[in-house]
């Protein structure tokens, strides 16, 4: 059965019309306050995809949010940041008719950012590629620092523009996304039950990868392929195991990969070559050298070492 398409939302004029809100006040940007959800929302709500950048702050959310094929309960404050071309969606909790939803909603076209600094670093502000289920949840405090931000950009915004303008509402989007890396960084860390469960999943997942006799057949596995497997994006892991353990996902998997190679060095008689293509390395100087990069031994002086 063929998909439904997603519900385009092209500009940030046309998602004030769609709401029914007031003409923004520049068409590259805009704040908006939530405080309801109404049934012509939450028709094409299921499925949805904007051309601009989103950021969100929601509170008493009874909707159930949708990212790819999972769905995702949220009932308190949460902060989630979509890119342009995401595709989300939310729908209806039906034991929960009167769904009321109220929080800040920033809006900015990538046209907005053109020549300043933003415009190249926003990539490096990974959160805008985690899944749904990978919100920030913020704490009263935390949420109080975002909306004053809301609140100083919204502000400008209604104010008439001027040359100024562009870099007063810039500055202030590089402030709350470097409060919203702060906040993340506190999540991660204090997060230890759910991070600590992540880590033995992962544990898990290489393991069964690298016993499957995978290796063999399709070489080492991808970040994607890993974070997939926990149903994580690659950023969100990468991230969560950096703050964590200090190593990003390639890191681990390398060492999942020297501990099995360490194994079959040292307990077989298995040529180095053999024991290379098994881990899926196309080329055994490929696998010596980065051996010898981790360990400070060749795989045949490691070898020499047990004898």
């Amino acid at each position: 059965m063929k998909s439904e398409q997603p519900f385009h939302i092209r500009s940030i004029s046309e998602f004030h019309r769609w709401r029914g809100f007031s003409p923004p006040e520049h068409p590259l940007v805009s704040v908006v306050q939530l405080d309801s959800i109404n049934t012509d929302f939450l028709k094409v709500a299921k499925n949805m995809v904007f051309d601009f950048y989103c950021i969100a702050l929601k509170r008493n959310f009874n909707l159930k949010i949708k990212y790819g094929q999972q769905r995702y309960d949220f009932d308190e404050g949460v902060m989630s940041f979509m890119a342009p071309g995401q595709v989300f969606g939310m729908e209806q909790d039906t034991a929960d008719r009167e769904n009321k939803v109220n929080g800040w909603m920033l809006l900015f076209h990538p046209d907005f950012l053109w020549k300043t600094i933003l415009a190249k670093s926003i990539k490096k502000y990974v959160y805008f590629d985690y899944s749904v289920n990978e919100a920030l949840f913020l704490s009263e405090k935390e949420e109080m620092i975002i909306v004053g931000i809301m609140q100083n950009i919204l502000q400008e915004c209604h104010t008439n523009m001027d040359k100024f303008s562009q870099n007063i509402i810039i500055a202030q989007m590089e402030v709350l996304l470097n409060y919203a890396d702060r906040f993340y960084n506190r999540q991660f860390l204090t997060r230890k039950i759910a991070n600590h469960q992540i880590l033995e999943q992962l544990d898990a997942a290489l393991h069964n990868y690298f016993s499957s006799g995978n290796l063999l057949q399709h070489g080492v596995p991808t970040v994607q392929e890993i974070a997939g497997k926990l149903c994580l994006s690659r950023n969100y892991l990468s991230s969560l195991l950096k703050i964590t353990t200090g190593k990003n996902t390639q890191q681990h998997i390398q060492d999942k990969l020297l501990e099995i190679a360490k194994e079959r060095i040292s307990a077989t008689s298995v040529s180095v070559s053999e024991i290379a293509y098994e881990l899926g390395f196309e080329h055994p100087q490929s696998f010596s050298r980065m051996f010898k990069t981790k360990t400070g031994l060749s795989p045949l002086a490691f070898r020499a070492s047990f004898s």
